[in-house]
Formats: structure tokens, sequence, C-alpha cells
């Protein structure tokens, strides 16, 4: 048994603030709590599709493949907004493995051979439902078969970086890498670099 067995939550009504780049709505819930009181709650979530994202590491130079662009969040929280991160996408209807494999691909030019899922994750639980699916893959120059940067359609534009991993390490320390998907992939790799020949 466990403190929740009393608990529950009832969607009470979901109104739509938004719905432009993302659906953002308001719920209104009647929350239960674990002592059998009813609370009403108000919440607003973010209706993300799900995403994945990728380690792209090559054993015999030890270096990984990053990307840096542009995120408004991070400019409106005073943070740099040209951020530093591993390749990533939303699915677009494929399963992960292949959105991964196409993402990859338009970001970094790099095509992906064996690719291993890791796990998945949501970043931000409490107010955004995107789901995340995190994959290593080793890769080497040869596999630079474009120059990636991104879709031109999309208005990307994407410096691809090249990053020794521990390199990598040190600047989340320092703050110059501060994503979460990006710190938990080199943080993955790190304890798992052995797995990664």
């Amino acid at each position: 048994m466990t403190k929740f067995e009393k608990a529950k939550a009832e969607i009470v009504s979901e109104k739509t603030l938004a719905d432009q780049w993302t659906r953002l709505s308001s719920f209104d819930l009647d929350y239960t709590d674990s002592r059998g009181e009813k609370h009403r709650l108000k919440r607003e979530v973010y209706h993300r599709t799900p995403a994945a994202c990728i380690l792209l590491y090559d054993p015999k130079r030890e270096t990984v493949v990053l990307v840096r662009q542009f995120r408004l969040p991070a400019q409106l929280v005073g943070e740099p907004a040209w951020m530093i991160e591993v390749p990533a996408g939303l699915l677009d209807g494929d399963d992960p493995e292949a959105a991964i494999r196409r993402e990859a691909m338009e970001e970094t030019g790099f095509r992906v051979r064996d690719v291993r899922f890791l796990f998945k994750a949501m970043t931000s639980p409490g107010a955004i439902t995107e789901i995340i699916h995190f994959f290593a893959a080793v890769i080497d120059t040869s596999d630079r078969v474009a120059d990636g940067g991104g879709l031109a359609e999309e208005h990307e534009d994407i410096e691809v970086l090249e990053v020794r991993l521990a390199e990598a390490m040190a600047m989340i320390e320092s703050g110059d890498i501060y994503d979460a998907k990006t710190i938990m992939l080199l943080q993955w790799a790190t304890l798992n670099v052995a797995t990664l020949r």
C-alpha cells in the first residue's frame, strides 16, 4: 500500500488558452489527496508531442556531436539564447528511432547506423506533456555525409559542434551547457563510455 491509495484526480473542465505553435490548456480538477480530502485545483498544461534526442559519440576521437541553436525561453530568463544541445526533434508521426535518425541527419549531417535506445523521460511533468525518447549511437568521421545545420524550410539555423566528451562535461559545470536532455545524455555517456565502442 502506498500513501496515495485514497488519492485521485478528476478533470472537471478544460479550456484551450492558445493553439498556435503548441496548445496551452487550463484545467480545473478535483483532487482527492492522500488523507481523503477533496480540493479544487487549477493547472495550465502545454500539450507537446513526443520527441527524441541522441548522443552521437566517436570513440576514436572521444568526441560528441552537439548543436547550437536559438531558444527564446532561454533568452527570456536571461540565459544565453543560443543553447548547446544534443540533436533532437519531434517525432512528427514517426516511431522514435526513425525520427531520431532523421533529426540527426538534418541537424548534424551524420548518418546514424546502429542506434541504441536508452530510456524515456518527461523533463517538466508539472506543466508539459512532452515525453522524450533518449538514444545513443557510435559514429566516426566517415558517417558525416552532409553539412547538417537544419532545414531551411523550417527556418532552422544550427551550428554543428564536435567536442571531446570530457570538455562537454566541463561545459556543464561552467554553465555553457544547461539543457536538461543534453546533461542527462552526457552524464549517461560518462558513466557508460566503455559500452560506446
